[in-house]
């Protein structure tokens, strides 16, 4: 079957990532795996071809835009489900070492046939809970940058992410629309947890009306080791909410 990938080209072009046949390859079979194990377990609401290209592919890779990849050479994603954005960023970017963290032992499963089938190196999947792994002294501060699509509020976030990075690596929040809110109840988690805010970048999804923004965070100080709290305290006892 021939798939036209022009979305994605032009999509990850503003970026200045320009997609060899090899990569664009892997993201093509990377697209018939995720299809192919979403029909017995759920990766994902979506599916069509040009649908993935943008709101996944093209999505992770948007932060080539902000940070200068070729400086980052080690990444968590942090709850990286289906796999996004750390499978994407390590197709893009082959010399990243990744590791892919997720609570998930089953989409785990789907990532590690991702990695051998796209033929994928120094990429590893890690099976904790974000707050687990966080207090581990293999994981914690040993990145350059720790990222996360979850869905989870920003302050929570970072209590889950920041212990991962190390000091003057950077935090990245991808966030569907506007994130001000976020920021402003997240202003706490960032500064106890070692961080401050560098900056936001708020744009439209490769030609669309889809928002998006990311939340660059750098890890100026050592997190506490008091932290991450124990699973569940984050999102139910966000850093800096009223108790």
């Amino acid at each position: 079957m021939s798939y036209d990938l022009s979305i994605l080209r032009e999509g990850v072009r503003e970026y200045g990532i320009t997609l060899t046949d090899r990569q664009e390859e892997q993201f093509i079979r990377y697209y018939e795996l995720l299809v192919q194990w979403n029909e017995v377990m759920n990766l994902t609401a979506i599916t069509e071809f040009d649908q993935v290209l943008l709101k996944h592919f093209a999505d992770s890779l948007s932060i080539a835009g902000t940070l200068d990849m070729g400086k980052i050479h080690s990444c968590i994603d942090v709850g990286t489900g289906a796999g996004f954005p750390g499978i994407p960023l390590k197709i893009a970017f082959p010399h990243l070492k990744v590791t892919l963290l997720d609570s998930l032992n089953k989409r785990l499963n789907f990532l590690n046939e991702v990695i051998g089938e796209l033929g994928l190196e120094k990429i590893s999947t890690v099976h904790l809970r974000a707050e687990e792994g966080g207090k581990k002294p293999e994981y914690r501060e040993k990145y350059d940058l720790a990222v996360s699509r979850a869905v989870s509020r920003l302050a929570a976030l970072c209590e889950y992410c920041m212990p991962y990075v190390r000091k003057g690596g950077f935090f990245v929040s991808y966030k569907a629309g506007q994130a001000e809110e976020e920021i402003k109840e997240g202003k706490t988690a960032i500064s106890v947890l070692g961080g401050k805010l560098a900056k936001t970048e708020s744009f439209h999804l490769c030609n669309t009306d889809m928002e998006r923004t990311l939340v660059v965070i750098k890890k100026v100080k050592d997190t506490p080791k008091k932290y991450p709290r124990k699973p569940g305290t984050p999102a139910k006892e966000p850093l800096g909410s009223a108790k």
